[in-house]
């Protein structure tokens, strides 16, 4: 499986997102392009354990079974997923520097180790292994990315 904690799989992602430009558009969703690259900074944030977010009820009934079954194997994530209330963006902008910012991001995890993800929990999922992280995070990248056409 593919993890942003690998350095090919986070070049790969980065040259993906850097095709990206105000005129992209979706395949799927109702995200245009700068919605999407906010909503990403922002599990970025939270992979990254810079911000933290409430857990939803509903996440601890199905999270980790939702977890075991999106981590299981490399299929892409279906689309038009239910988004966490937090991670739903409104507004609009351009997005040359949040680009750019989530570029910054996606390279802080070269120095994640195994002890930064001790206790992390995910608003949906709860606990998280730096392993599943990874995955997932990767995933969830690759999945918008392919929204855009990248």
């Amino acid at each position: 499986m593919k993890s942003i904690f690998d350095k090919q799989v986070r070049e790969e992602l980065i040259q993906r997102i850097e095709k990206l430009s105000d005129s992209s558009s979706s395949n799927w969703g109702k995200m245009n392009v700068y919605q999407m690259i906010i909503h990403c900074i922002k599990t970025e944030e939270m992979y990254l354990r810079i911000k933290s977010y409430d857990r939803l009820f509903i996440g601890r009934i199905f999270g980790q079974m939702s977890l075991k079954s999106l981590v299981k194997d490399e299929t892409p994530f279906k689309q038009n997923e239910p988004t966490h209330p937090e991670f739903k963006i409104k507004e609009n902008g351009y997005i040359s520097n949040n680009r750019m910012r989530w570029i910054n991001l996606i390279n802080q995890f070269e120095s994640k180790s195994e002890a930064d993800y001790e206790g992390f929990s995910h608003p949906f999922f709860g606990k998280m292994t730096k392993t599943q992280v990874g995955e997932y995070n990767y995933k969830h990248i690759d999945h918008h990315l392919r929204q855009f056409n990248v």
